[in-house]
């Protein structure tokens, strides 16, 4: 019989402890991706978060430092960076998050150096969006500054993120003040994104062009007298991004003007709901199939939900049935601000239209299941009915 060379059993010897040390890696290694998909799946309020998924969220530092913040959450690690509106500076951040929902975040500037701390709690709403609030402090310090951020729905997937512009004007002579914000989308090249860009923003500046011209008396007029105890006009613009995505984006706007001597200020809302694949501004009509009468079926939703609503509130309810039926009929001006999300459309009724202007706007939900025969095959809802 051949007998094996001394170099011959050396490799066969090298060959049986490699086998070996690979078969007892394995369990290890399963483990480690057991317990990653573990991180991956966890979430406070019971909810889910694919591992490195990124959120954004806009807010405030106290009542006046406002904010917008991104986030991305891998098992209790938390990294991103937040930037405040007036400023635009980037600030990193990094931190944890316990299963509670229990958040600590650090912020750090470009040089590496701490600069404050968020701790708060993460929550998620009815809605199925997040919620962050808390406290924020300084380095070395112990005053603490209350906090709240709500997440903004935004699911753009090359890279585009949305930023808040702001027109700030304060006038010394004529007494008046100008806050306007409005979201600009940045990081794409798309034509259609750069028509959003300039329809929200000429929507705004045009607004704060009127209320200029308002404000500005005419060479014959006389000098505009602002009562001692007023602190004088002012014009605030404000949005919320309802739905983001790589074909359509809705932004609520409200507005809200006072001119010095009214009795009290004037609020309303209006929005933009743009189609970003063909890049133009969304009419209501453009949702749903011609001779649908979407109209009847959506006035008739909002007038039976506004009911409900009043008798829910009872005595403290100020929604008249009749200031409803008119208020809420199937009339297009009735029904000119809505706003697209995942689940449905949101309708809102501003002061005075179906009820009195101490009780402030009306909201109304109306969920695609609502409307699902009449949505067009074709159109941007389409994708939510499937």
């Amino acid at each position: 019989m051949n007998r094996l060379s001394p170099l011959a059993i050396f490799t066969l010897l090298i060959a049986f402890v490699g086998l070996t040390a690979c078969s007892k890696a394995t369990p290890t290694d399963q483990a480690a991706a057991n317990s990653n998909a573990g991180l991956q799946s966890q979430q406070a309020d019971g909810g889910v978060t694919p591992q490195g998924q990124t959120k954004f969220f806009k807010g405030s530092i106290g009542s006046t430092l406002g904010l917008q913040m991104k986030l991305v959450r891998e098992g209790d690690r938390l990294t991103g960076s937040y930037f405040y509106q007036k400023v635009g500076t980037r600030i990193d951040l990094r931190g944890t998050i316990n299963k509670d929902g229990n958040l600590t975040l650090e912020e750090f500037d470009s040089s590496g150096k701490q600069t404050g701390v968020f701790q708060g709690n993460w929550k998620t709403d009815e809605t199925g969006l997040d919620a962050i609030a808390g406290n924020w402090k300084g380095p070395n310090s112990n005053k603490q500054t209350a906090f709240s951020l709500h997440e903004e729905p935004i699911e753009f997937s090359s890279g585009v993120e949305v930023v808040a512009r702001r027109i700030s004007e304060n006038n010394k002579k004529l007494k008046y003040e100008i806050v306007a914000e409005y979201p600009q989308l940045t990081g794409s090249g798309s034509a259609n994104y750069e028509k959003f860009n300039q329809t929200i923003r000429g929507l705004v500046t045009k607004k704060v062009a009127g209320f200029k011209t308002e404000m500005t008396p005419d060479a014959e007029d006389p000098p505009l007298e602002v009562p001692e105890e007023s602190s004088g006009s002012d014009l605030n613009i404000g949005y919320t991004i309802q739905l983001a995505k790589d074909d359509l984006i809705s932004v609520m706007l409200d507005v809200g003007s006072y001119s010095a001597g009214a009795a009290h200020p004037n609020s309303y809302s209006e929005v933009a709901n743009f189609d970003l694949k063909n890049g133009k501004l969304l009419k209501l009509s453009d949702l749903f199939q011609p001779r649908s009468k979407h109209l009847q079926i959506i006035s008739a939703y909002c007038i039976a939900d506004l009911k409900k609503q009043g008798k829910q509130k009872g005595e403290d309810s100020m929604l008249d049935d009749d200031w409803i039926q008119r208020g809420a009929g199937p009339d297009a001006e009735n029904y000119s601000s809505w706003t697209i999300g995942k689940k449905g459309l949101g309708i809102v009724f501003d002061s005075y239209q179906v009820a009195a202007y101490a009780a402030g706007p009306q909201h109304v939900f109306v969920p695609y299941s609502v409307l699902k025969d009449i949505i067009k095959p074709d159109g941007p809802l389409a994708q939510f009915v499937k």
